[in-house]
């Protein structure tokens, strides 16, 4: 088994342990769940350790819900790697250690969620990044590269 796969398999377990019925890829956690963000990958994707059950937590990615940022690692453009390097950034400055996540749910890919995703001041860190123009929402948008 690799390692996505376990991590995958560990979250299921985990979200058994928290809701009364079956788990499905429609099914939401709607929190709040506190989560230390231990690195930023990229402007809509953080890594955490969320904290689950008392005592109890797992690290994950989370991808913020409702927002594309720009791609780090794999850009189409000289700007779009720019404009990405702006949103990573911008998020560091404004999660700090602690956030809270709502509404989560399975994303399309192994060992990663789909949630929203509060700063330690309270802030939607998607609402903050599409007023800073650093996304764009999910489905639409102009290319990052034209």
């Amino acid at each position: 088994m690799d390692l996505r796969t376990h991590r995958h398999n560990v979250l299921l377990c985990l979200l058994l342990l928290l809701l009364p019925h079956r788990v499905s890829a429609g099914d939401v956690i709607a929190g709040p769940v506190q989560a230390e963000v231990l690195r930023i990958v990229d402007g809509d994707t953080l890594a955490v350790r969320a904290l689950i059950w008392p005592g109890q937590s797992v690290r994950i990615k989370v991808r913020l819900a409702g927002v594309d940022a720009p791609e780090l690692f794999h850009p189409h453009c000289p700007a779009e790697r720019a404009r990405a390097a702006r949103a990573r950034a911008f998020v560091r400055q404004h999660t700090g250690t602690s956030i809270t996540l709502s509404a989560v749910h399975l994303g399309k890919y192994a060992g990663r969620v789909v949630a929203r995703v509060r700063t330690s001041s309270g802030e939607d860190l998607s609402a903050l990044l599409l007023q800073a123009g650093l996304a764009r929402p999910v489905r639409g948008g102009a290319p990052w590269c034209s």
